[in-house]
């Protein structure tokens, strides 16, 4: 989710290029719409966005799902403030732009990484 047209584009490009599926959104309103329709994997959101910003978005993607994973995006002077907010709000992981190709796969990589989960074996009750 973002509304520059041309690194929506470059996104994209990046991501079917490396296997993923991409569905693109011009602001957080179509997003969530696109996303209730459809649900996807991961949501990458731009925190200045017209109709619906990016925080607000991310506020309720995470109260839907919380487990939702989502990377926030910003260029902003305020930037490094906004993606520690976003983070407190529930962001998996930020990106400062203008990011490379390269940082854009890795965080995506990171982010949808299957959890692991710690086994927990209980014991049989002991004999009485």
């Amino acid at each position: 989710m973002d509304d520059e047209p041309v690194l929506r584009i470059f996104i994209k490009e990046i991501l079917e290029s490396a296997g993923h599926e991409v569905v693109l959104a011009a602001d957080g309103l179509e997003g969530m719409r696109q996303y209730h329709s459809a649900p996807f994997d991961l949501a990458l959101v731009d925190l200045f966005m017209p109709n619906r910003e990016g925080l607000e978005t991310i506020k309720e993607l995470k109260q839907q799902f919380p487990d939702f994973p989502i990377i926030a995006m910003s260029g902003d002077s305020l930037a490094l403030t906004l993606l520690s907010i976003a983070r407190r709000l529930g962001a998996t992981d930020v990106l400062q732009k203008p990011f490379s190709p390269e940082e854009l796969l890795e965080s995506v990589k990171r982010v949808l990484q299957p959890k692991r989960w710690r086994m927990v074996t209980k014991r049989p009750n002991p004999p009485v």
